[in-house]
């Protein structure tokens, strides 16, 4: 039962987000940060979307560490 409690409270942090559309914009910069920072195209994805929104990226993707505007967090 414990793993059905923590999905619902996964669920319910992320019902507390917003959906983005991926614009051109966003595409673009995405490609140019996959390429410049050796990112599969998921992830420089996520790191356009946050840099678009002038947002702070909290992770635990070992891809992300140390880079501007991301907070790494080990995993436990």
């Amino acid at each position: 039962m414990r793993d059905g409690e923590e999905a619902l409270k996964a669920v319910g942090w992320m019902s507390l987000g917003r959906v983005v559309e991926l614009t051109q914009e966003l595409s673009i910069l995405a490609a140019s940060l996959s390429l410049e920072k050796k990112l599969p195209m998921a992830d420089s994805i996520i790191l356009a979307t946050a840099y678009g929104f002038d947002a702070t990226l909290w992770t635990q993707d070992e891809h992300f560490r140390g880079m501007d505007g991301v907070q790494f967090v080990e995993k436990r």
